[in-house]
């Protein structure tokens, strides 16, 4: 039975939150439960009263094993939308989640009309980075604002 693509809720925060963590201590980053990771206590009031969208990843056992957020911007440029939390479990990696959960955010940005699809990342996320780039990401570092990202991408829709 394969992994599930579903519309997150706010019931699915903490679990999303855990995972978010996770995967941050995993490669030597910082979680911020009270800062940059505040949206996923309020998934629905941060993201779909905004205008944007997340959605989780649920394996066959019912364990929340992937995260993606779609985050409407006011700036740098109207019409922009950010990729946020795209996360995964450690077994779930390496087996096309990744860009299953990339290829749902840019058809799903399109979708909500959107223009623009920019992100922030880390550069210890080699994988992601690649993921990114293989899939007409380029890089701009001109509006970096997250503390523990030093890296930002964008992609024309």
């Amino acid at each position: 039975m394969p992994n599930t693509l579903r519309r997150a809720t706010n019931a699915d925060g903490p679990a999303a939150a855990a995972l978010v963590a996770a995967a941050l201590v995993e490669f030597g980053l910082q979680p911020d439960p009270t800062g940059t990771d505040a949206d996923l206590a309020d998934i629905e009031r941060h993201y779909f009263a905004r205008g944007g969208d997340f959605v989780v990843l649920i394996a066959p056992d019912a364990r929340l094993v992937g995260t993606c957020g779609l985050y409407p911007l006011a700036s740098p440029s109207p019409g922009a939308i950010e990729l946020r939390k795209m996360y995964l479990a450690p077994l779930t990696r390496g087996q096309g989640q990744g860009r299953r959960l990339l290829e749902w955010a840019i058809q799903r940005s399109r979708e909500l009309g959107y223009r623009q699809l920019r992100l922030e990342t880390a550069c210890v996320l080699k994988d992601a980075i690649a993921l990114y780039e293989r899939n007409g990401f380029l890089r701009d570092n001109r509006a970096l604002h997250t503390c523990r990202c030093d890296a930002a991408f964008v992609r024309e829709l």
